[in-house]
């Protein structure tokens, strides 16, 4: 049976020892598998990122329980090592909450510029790899290395054992790696067998692995749809694959599809370098040129709740905030800010493009206006903690009101007064 040894990188074709031990290095880090030397797709993720790199930047932390995020009561656990993981804390978590579970974790506020120039340093080695590199988030991307065995003289996995290695000598860091036929099992594979796992999900075994896993697992299954399969019955991915995907349909909608494919094993999804999303906007076209100031800004306000609203879809928050403007000569002029953290807030979109806006003269006229947002980051990230601004929390909580009941009664059940404008049936977004 072919195998692979993670520390030494030796491969041998056949393993016929009692124990998994390397035979060149004494390693017990070795991975057998039937199907270790055919499997190409990966999913590469670095193990609680920014507590790592907190942790590897001070080296007293090593041992300590560490949570990066908003250090006051408001505050949300962005990242959490995995010594405080111990004590029940996790990314997402009030702070208080993690604070009372661990009461002697270090509370680090987040460098964010700080994790992505690392991230990017990160993903440059994956593209030394192969350039079939599908970023995700800062920390995290699929590769297919399909035909670079030449290239590298070894097999995928060996090549991403190399590169493991090589991630954590040169940034002090562990990552975790799934490895498949597909994106979908690998990505499942590299959150099993964390910190610094390597899991292998080869053909034979799909079902089987999927069996038992809850269909939680399975992406684009939140909160809602999880409770609503538990309460039909389906608790287990398995469990979905006993039934047709006509049933799954009919009873769940377009996601029926998704829900047997998965279900099944099945991903047709190719690794894809430009399928990661770059940025965020929204834009519109006015059937007649607009000067005036105050008029441009009740404009603005619907295309920052619509960049808004599809940050929150995609679960994304974006550091930069993009307004764009073309005159009635057709000159486009763009404007760019960076603001203290990634946010998907509507409000802050706005307060910010609003600014951007007090650069214009008042007396030039435009024929359209645009604002977006860039450098993205995991929506985890958005809207920490902010002592410039210490309403931050109400905001984000009003706003998360306003959602809800949109996605119960409609985009229009609620709107802000500044919505209130007349718009011609010949302006377009």
């Amino acid at each position: 049976m072919p195998w692979l040894c993670r520390d030494c990188l030796q491969t041998g074709s056949s393993f016929t020892q009692v124990k998994a031990v390397s035979p060149n290095c004494d390693s017990t880090k070795v991975i057998i598998h039937n199907e270790l030397n055919t499997l190409s797709i990966a999913h590469l993720d670095c193990d609680a990122f920014y507590a790592s790199i907190e942790k590897r930047e001070n080296r007293d932390l090593k041992n300590k329980p560490v949570l990066v995020g908003g250090q006051g009561e408001r505050g949300v656990v962005m990242a959490a090592c995995y010594v405080a993981r111990r004590f029940g804390c996790r990314s997402a978590m009030p702070m208080f909450k993690a604070r009372a579970l661990c009461p002697n974790a270090v509370v680090i506020r987040p460098d964010m510029n700080k994790y992505q120039k690392i991230g990017k340093e990160i993903r440059s080695l994956m593209l030394e790899m192969t350039p079939q590199v599908e970023p995700i988030s800062i920390d995290e991307a699929f590769l297919d290395l399909s035909g670079t065995e030449k290239l590298h003289s070894g097999s995928p996995a060996r090549t991403l054992a190399n590169l493991k290695k090589l991630i954590q000598e040169k940034f002090q860091i562990t990552v975790s790696i799934g490895l498949s036929h597909n994106k979908f099992l690998s990505k499942i594979a590299s959150g099993l067998n964390k910190p610094s796992g390597f899991l292998v999900v080869g053909k034979a075994e799909t079902l089987k692995f999927l069996e038992n896993l809850p269909v939680s697992q399975i992406w684009g299954v939140g909160v809602r749809l999880q409770a609503r399969l538990n309460r039909d019955g389906f608790t287990t991915i398995g469990g979905l694959n006993l039934v047709t995907e006509e049933f799954l349909v009919n009873r769940y909608g377009r996601i029926g599809e998704r829900l047997h494919h998965f279900s099944n094993g099945i991903d047709p999804r190719s690794v894809n370098p430009f399928e990661n999303q770059k940025s965020i906007s929204a834009e519109i076209t006015f059937s007649s040129d607009i000067s005036l100031t105050k008029t441009l800004e009740k404009r603005l306000w619907p295309l920052c709740e619509k960049v808004s609203s599809r940050a929150k879809k995609n679960n994304v928050s974006g550091q930069v905030i993009t307004l764009k403007l073309k005159t009635s000569d057709f000159q486009i002029r763009t404007r760019r800010r960076k603001i203290f953290a990634p946010t998907q807030l509507a409000e802050k979109i706005w307060l910010t493009g609003k600014d951007l806006l007090k650069i214009e003269k008042n007396n030039d006229r435009y024929r359209l206006i645009g604002i977006g947002m860039s450098e993205l980051f995991p929506s985890e990230m958005a809207d920490p903690p902010d002592l410039i601004n210490p309403n931050i929390e109400q905001l984000k909580l009003r706003e998360q009101a306003i959602d809800k009941v949109r996605s119960r009664f409609g985009s229009e059940a609620i709107e802000k007064g500044r919505s209130f404008t007349r718009t011609s049936r010949h302006e377009t977004s």
